[in-house]
């Protein structure tokens, strides 16, 4: 250490002494790179000081897995990184100039975070401060009466049985559009993206669903939503980025790189979303609409007209905006990593295409507008093989890789761990799903089976099984996702085969979790 520290000081000292002259004839360009050189420098020294301090200090605090920059240098992998560390350690932490974060695998300290001392780690000023550029004050970023406001209103609306029949008609609306751009490319034998397809069925779902707009991106034809989607996609990598980015910040000042592009990229967004806003209360302006109304918007602004000092159009917007990514991120996502799991298990494939048959009972020769009027209630709870195949894909592929929390006082985790006030609590769902201690050395498999008790689906502890939270923040929407994946799945399945186009290549994934590059398929008739 001493050495180091020697080499430190050093450096900085003939960097000083080059700024202040003391060797001759430096130019002014020079001596301007000394100082950014003294600077930078200094920020490493600093960074590795507090890093070996905390490395060898001894008070029961979590292991140091090493400095938060390791991200960057992982951030392509970032989540198989954490697993491999997961592996080592079920909790450990890294270290940033402010704070730790610490990481845990462990489902004990997953309850104990987000239920038994649920008071005490909330997404704290940290994590609002990196998500509130893009989300505002919506509910997956805010706490305290803000966050209960949303929640309540939110609970309400996803339990209502005018929202749960009219999201179903929405869900088989789309599933047949899906299933016609599909069709089209099994006839001409064409490749196909369909993660971009699927991305694309999801959005028009939750818009209409959300906000009763048909957003139709499936037809192409509509650049101003495609513009949104893009904008929207790429600023949320931008923000995973600032968890790793130590200099986000300064970025940001100075309007450079990713910073500038979140700033251009939030402008689309707004004007997106404003736009939908003011549209949508012009048309209840000139039209009757009652408390039956069916879109979630709607009914938002009905609470605003009572509350419109508090439902600014601007919380308007950071409440819709985490609609959108709930209602078409998570879905997308999880039946993109879906289908290519049954491409890599056609055998499972096969098993889920023969359950919806059986649970329809359609015969060969229905239309895509047919088949899904078999999808009633009572056939779609039958799908228990396709319900396990779904939760299967989550367990490996969550729609929330790491969900991150900050402590709000000193505490204690069951495992021992000194956590103090201001330190981050991640809770790693991707990671969970390959720990053998949590689900037995085929951990790593893709088995449906796993959650099948005589053929009949049986739930994890959401403690273990992670990727839809637990504790007073779990997901509203998990009933609804379900029922949308399975809609579009079964419409899929019953019609067509799927196969990679490259069967040697691994699929990898962006920060966000979506497949990176696409997920490129050939589809095949069944019929």
């Amino acid at each position: 250490m001493n050495s180091i520290m020697g080499a430190l000081f050093f450096c900085m000292f003939s960097v000083l002494l080059l700024i202040t002259g003391f060797f001759p004839a430096v130019s002014f360009i020079l001596a301007l790179v000394g100082v950014l050189i003294f600077f930078v420098i200094l920020l490493i020294a600093i960074l590795l000081v507090i890093y070996i301090r905390e490395l060898i200090l001894k008070d029961h605090r979590p292991p140091v897995a090493g400095p938060i920059v390791n991200q960057i240098i992982h951030f392509n992998r970032l989540f198989d990184y954490h697993t491999s560390l997961a592996r080592k350690y079920s909790t450990f932490r890294m270290i940033t100039p402010s704070h730790s974060e610490v990481y845990t695998a462990d489902p004990v300290n997953v309850e104990y975070i987000l239920k038994t001392n649920f008071s005490n780690y909330g997404k704290g000023e940290f994590n609002y401060e990196i998500m509130r550029d893009l989300f505002g004050d919506g509910i997956f970023v805010v706490d305290g009466d803000k966050w209960r406001h949303q929640r309540k209103l939110a609970s309400y609306e996803f339990s209502t049985k005018v929202l749960r029949d009219f999201s179903t008609i929405v869900f088989r609306t789309n599933a047949v559009k899906l299933a016609l751009k599909v069709s089209a490319a099994a006839v001409a034998k064409q490749v196909m993206d369909l993660q971009d397809l699927l991305m694309k069925s999801t959005l028009d779902s939750i818009f209409k669903v959300g906000f009763g707009v048909e957003l139709d991106t499936l037809s192409g034809l509509d650049e101003f939503s495609n513009q949104f989607m893009r904008a929207f996609d790429n600023s949320n990598v931008i923000i995973y980025w600032r968890y790793a980015d130590l200099l986000w910040r300064i970025k940001r000042f100075l309007n450079i790189g990713l910073e500038a592009e979140l700033k251009k990229n939030i402008k689309v967004i707004n004007n997106f979303v404003f736009e939908l806003i003011r549209r949508k209360r012009e048309l209840m302006k000139n039209e009757k609409l009652d408390k039956g109304k069916e879109d979630i918007l709607s009914r938002f602004l009905m609470e605003s007209e009572k509350d419109p000092e508090n439902m600014t159009d601007q919380y308007l917007r950071d409440i819709t905006l985490s609609f959108i990514i709930a209602g078409k991120d998570t879905s997308a996502n999880t039946l993109t990593w879906f289908f290519y799991m049954l491409c890599k298990h056609p055998l499972v494939q096969e098993k889920v295409a023969q359950e919806v048959r059986e649970a329809t009972e359609a015969e060969d020769n229905l239309s895509a507008e047919e088949f899904t009027a078999k999808l009633s209630e009572a056939a779609v709870d039958k799908m228990q093989y396709l319900h396990a195949a779904l939760t299967e894909t989550l367990r490996l592929y969550p729609a929330v890789p790491v969900d991150g929390k900050n402590s709000g006082e000193d505490d204690i985790l069951p495992d021992g761990f000194k956590i103090k006030k201001g330190d981050g609590l991640n809770y790693m769902a991707y990671a969970m799903g390959r720990m053998t201690y949590i689900w037995g050395e085929d951990a790593e498999e893709f088995l449906p089976e796993r959650w099948l008790d005589n053929g009949v689906f049986r739930s994890e502890s959401p403690f273990k099984f992670t990727a839809f939270q637990a504790g007073p923040r779990i997901c509203l929407g998990k009933e609804f996702a379900y029922r949308q994946m399975k809609i579009l799945a079964a419409v899929l399945l019953f019609f067509f085969k799927f196969k990679v186009v490259d069967e040697s290549k691994e699929a990898t994934y962006r920060i966000t979790l979506h497949m990176d590059k696409g997920l490129h398929l050939y589809a095949f008739s069944r019929l």
